[in-house]
């Protein structure tokens, strides 16, 4: 990324209660593509330069508080309360923005697939002599939007709200963001002179366009595509967010390489990571932290999350791999099998019905349908480790810790409670016994009885 030639700063408004999600978790906290939204405007500001970012919340949001603290140190937050608009929450954050700040850019922790290159596009507008940059959009229907009216010059000449438009200004298809731009010293000293003079009795942030204006100073109105602007204030509204990530990230994949046999049934997280020629089939899913590498093919119904894929390996279908699952070069995970937490070596296979949790399985083995990794004791949790070449049969449990030795065999319906020596055969199961001739006495008997019962 090419450094800005000037000190970058950005503000996220994420104080609002998101009264129309009808959720107790702030609004800015519901996730698309797998991550809360305002993480998607936090990573935006870092991708785009901005060394301090304040995120302004209501006092009352402590679980986005909470969160915010572990996203690093570049952090910091600004306190709302209560509420008076958006100019007022920009005015909260100057204090936790502190000293000399270059130029400032005020986001949305509510919008989250805003690309990097209008945020760019936002900055470098100041760049040309703009006081204020102001990103809009082409409203297929602008209804109740802000228009912005510009100049033939190109010029931004004022932000008229839906209600206060003539109807010349209605005809406007250029809308208002909300997403703003400008020096920090120019839009901290403007906000002194806004006023809530308005009908809601609020500090409005698209005041500034006006105010610099009336100063001489020149405003612009940067494009970006409307999709990339959706806000999310219900539940419908992130649902339409999720469509399209999700429609966005597919065409990526594919444009990549890779295949997916039935697009609209896939669905990616914000950061999964596929290879060229790894082949998706439907209905498949994939939670934060995947990566697939080139050969894979993961079949239908299969579920991943916090894994890795190796080369040539092949998951599902109806497979389950839950975060610290590592698949190494040709590895097989069949059906209705979970891996968590295991590492599972160059060739290994588990083909059908296991759970194998914390521990390691050796290149070559073989998990046989059945078996369970007995990892949890109530309390904590051990490692069961299987060597390479060793062969586990069917219906088994190995109770952790312990380890069977590479070459090793364990006998069907085993449970192993003790380490298994490498080349070893373990068998723990009760002895078979057979007594000649019972089962044919038990009929006989049994039919003699119920035919009794019947004659009462």
């Amino acid at each position: 990324m090419t450094q800005p030639t000037r000190q970058r700063a950005a503000v996220i408004l994420a104080a609002g209660k998101g009264t129309r999600m009808k959720s107790a978790l702030p609004k800015v906290m519901h996730p698309v593509g797998g991550r809360p939204m305002v993480d998607w405007s936090v990573d935006l500001a870092r991708q785009v330069g901005c060394s301090r970012i304040v995120v302004v919340v209501h006092p009352s949001q402590q679980v986005l508080i909470d969160h915010l603290a572990t996203l690093g140190g570049d952090i910091r937050v600004a306190f709302q309360d209560p509420p008076m608009g958006t100019g007022h929450a920009v005015g909260c954050s100057e204090v936790a923005l502190e000293g000399d700040i270059g130029d400032l850019v005020v986001l949305y922790g509510d919008s989250p697939l805003i690309p990097k290159a209008a945020i760019d596009d936002l900055f470098a507008s100041l760049g040309t002599g703009a006081a204020i940059g102001v990103l809009g959009f082409d409203a297929a229907e602008p209804g109740l939007y802000g228009r912005l009216v510009t100049s033939q010059s190109g010029e931004l000449e004022a932000i008229v709200e839906a209600r206060e438009a003539s109807p010349d200004q209605l005809e406007i298809t250029l809308c208002n963001s909300g997403v703003m731009a400008g020096s920090a010293e120019t839009m901290f000293r403007l906000l002194q002179k806004v006023t809530n003079d308005n009908a809601k009795g609020e500090y409005y942030l698209t005041d500034l366009v006006g105010l610099a204006r009336a100063e001489g100073g020149t405003c612009r109105a940067v494009r970006c595509a409307e999709e990339d602007l959706i806000g999310c204030d219900s539940k419908a509204d992130l649902a339409e967010a999720e469509a399209i990530f999700q429609a966005r990230r597919r065409a990526e994949a594919m444009a990549g390489g890779v295949t997916l046999v039935a697009p609209e049934t896939v669905f990616f997280a914000h950061d999964t990571v596929v290879a060229a020629d790894v082949v998706i089939e439907p209905n498949v899913v994939f939670g934060p932290g995947v990566e697939v590498a080139s050969g894979a093919v993961i079949r239908a119904f299969s579920h991943l999350e916090g894994a890795k894929v190796g080369p040539g390996a092949k998951v599902g279908p109806f497979a389950r791999l839950r975060p610290g699952a590592v698949l190494e070069a040709g590895v097989q995970i069949g059906n209705f099998v979970e891996v968590k937490n295991v590492t599972m070596g160059e060739g290994a296979k588990a083909s059908h019905l296991a759970y194998l949790g914390d521990g390691s399985v050796g290149a070559g083995a073989n998990i046989g349908a059945g078996t369970i990794f007995c990892n949890y004791d109530g309390f904590l949790k051990y490692s069961t480790t299987v060597g390479a070449g060793a062969f586990v049969g069917s219906n088994s449990a190995l109770v952790a810790p312990v380890t069977i030795g590479e070459g090793a065999y364990v006998g069907s319906g085993s449970v192993i409670t003790k380490d298994v020596a490498p080349d070893a055969l373990a068998v723990a199961r009760g002895k078979q016994m057979d007594i000649a001739g019972w089962a044919a006495k038990f009929r006989t008997r049994m039919a003699a009885k119920k035919a009794e019962k019947k004659k009462g």
